[in-house]
């Protein structure tokens, strides 16, 4: 089994009259598979889900992030081989994005356009799920 942890990021956004506090999702775009999805990552030997949760964020997106709400694991085939995601409702705190190899872009989308852009229904899930426990 594949252990891995990621995390659903979101910030707050002003939008539309009056100032209302809207959220903007941030997706990662991996050029390997060319796919929409939030900033995951696999487990390094002795390290937490939440480290490794905060560590995959950081090096995916440059954000630094405060861990919510656990979010529902996710179990898939990856290349043949079982894998679990572990997620968590994050909020960003701040940082700055720098395109690499592995991650080559970064989008903050409103959720319903989040929702259009992620490759997997598996991360529409998640999105659904921050949306039902995150206020705002």
């Amino acid at each position: 089994m594949i252990l891995a942890a990621g995390v659903v990021l979101w910030r707050p956004a002003t939008a539309g009259e009056g100032g209302s506090t809207a959220l903007e999702i941030a997706l990662v775009h991996r050029p390997k598979y060319d796919d929409w999805s939030h900033p995951k990552g696999k487990l390094k030997r002795g390290e937490t889900l939440a480290a490794c949760a905060l560590r995959e964020v950081k090096e995916e997106t440059g954000q630094s992030c405060e861990l919510g709400t656990r979010l529902p694991s996710v179990q898939y085939l990856a290349h043949g081989r079982p894998k679990e995601v572990h997620y968590w409702a994050a909020r960003a705190l701040g940082g700055t994005f720098v395109p690499t190899r592995e991650i080559d872009a970064l989008l903050w989308l409103t959720p319903a356009e989040a929702r259009t852009r992620l490759t997997q229904p598996r991360d529409r899930e998640l999105l659904d799920a921050l949306l039902a426990t995150t206020a705002h």
